[in-house]
């Protein structure tokens, strides 16, 4: 099963999907982190996600591109953290796919479904605020949006978290 969720910053997103991991996983649990720790706000928040998985039971896997090359054993849930983390290190990083970052990130989470029972994908809401980027960060946004689509579409399970509540889109509470 592939759940995607979504929500702005600080909305309560990741520790629902992490909830949502804890209640689908009846065995190893994988936490594939994304988010190259850039600064003391990158540390910061790094280890605030450390804390919050705490005593949960999940191995980690740091992976900052090259989703589809990914060779690990089989998990009951794996959860992607996150999506507009991995869209940003493809599409800029010099180890990135640059304009063919949203290909290989599909192929990957395709690849990453053959290894589990249940795929849990985080990514982020940054298309309300109504502002116009400089052009890079718009390209970003718009690739982000395509990769958001094609997962929803893909997803049995989508739901956005609101607040921290979650709503759900698509598919049924689990």
């Amino acid at each position: 099963m592939l759940c995607l969720v979504t929500g702005g910053s600080a909305s309560g997103k990741s520790a629902w999907a992490e909830g949502l991991c804890m209640k689908l996983a009846k065995g190893k649990k994988l936490y594939i982190a994304t988010m190259q720790p850039y600064g003391e706000e990158g540390e910061r928040r790094i280890r605030r996600h450390h804390r919050l998985r705490a005593g949960k039971g999940f191995e980690t896997l740091e992976c900052y591109t090259g989703l589809e090359t990914v060779r690990i054993g089989r998990y009951s849930c794996i959860l992607l953290e996150c999506m507009s983390n991995l869209t940003a290190n493809e599409m800029f990083a010099p180890e990135g796919r640059k304009d063919r970052a949203a290909e290989k990130i599909l192929e990957g989470v395709r690849h990453l479904q053959t290894f589990t029972d249940h795929l849990v994908i985080v990514t982020n809401e940054v298309f309300s605020d109504g502002i116009v980027y400089p052009e890079e960060t718009m390209i970003y946004q718009q690739e982000l949006a395509r990769i958001n689509r094609e997962l929803a579409a893909m997803a049995d399970v989508f739901t956005e978290v609101v607040c921290g509540i979650p709503v759900m889109v698509k598919g049924e509470t689990v």
